[in-house]
């Protein structure tokens, strides 16, 4: 019985091959970014409605997008790859970061782990800053806690504002005041946290320079 795996690469071709779909055919890396996000975003929720029906579909719609890039990245003409070549590269990538399941490592638990794992990547793209790697892309939220947990782990110290807030409770509601504050002075959330994580990243690659 034929992989389904395979069964979907096929699919991927034909749609993509002359004689297939004109909207598939059309599609670029570019113009197909935003349904990567969109059924991302579709995953999530369902998984916090805790719908395995749901969650079974999101993933394939996921799935779709990798395959229907790396057919598209088939068609570069100077330096194409297949998704053969995307599932090897983090195949190998896995490897690679648990040596202590594939090499002679020993971690005492996930805290070694995760510090193993920022130390090999950070040796295998000869990153030089803390902020190297972090997409800026991103909602400014998880970009700011990326920044943020970037210079913990590299012992940069941050002069950060701080709150007496003990629990969820009132951390969640001390977020939801800041947007309201903010929407009520007519400045977008989402643009005023990307610019104080733009200063954010500024700031550690000074304190990395001196």
């Amino acid at each position: 019985m034929k992989s389904e795996l395979l069964r979907l690469l096929d699919v991927m071709d034909r749609l993509r091959s002359p004689g297939g779909c004109p909207w598939d055919a059309e599609q670029t890396h570019q113009s197909l970014i935003k349904y990567l996000l969109e059924e991302s975003y579709e995953f999530v929720d369902s998984v916090d409605e805790d719908d395995r029906q749901a969650m079974r579909e999101e993933l394939g719609d996921i799935l779709l997008q990798v395959y229907f890039h790396s057919r598209i990245a088939e068609e570069h003409p100077t330096d194409p790859f297949s998704i053969e070549d995307v599932a090897a590269g983090i195949a190998d990538k896995l490897i690679r970061r648990h040596p202590h399941v594939f090499g002679d490592v020993e971690v005492n638990g996930t805290e070694d782990v995760l510090a193993n794992w920022e130390q090999l990547k950070a040796a295998e793209k000869n990153r030089n800053s803390a902020t190297d790697g972090v997409a800026l892309s991103q909602p400014a939220l998880p970009l700011i806690t990326k920044l943020i947990y970037r210079a913990e782990k590299n012992g940069i110290t941050l002069d950060l504002p701080t709150t007496s807030m003990n629990n969820e409770v009132e951390i969640g509601d001390a977020l939801v005041a800041a947007v309201v504050a903010a929407i009520k002075q007519g400045i977008e959330p989402e643009d005023l946290l990307r610019s104080r994580a733009r200063e954010i990243s500024a700031e550690i690659k000074r304190i990395e320079s001196l």
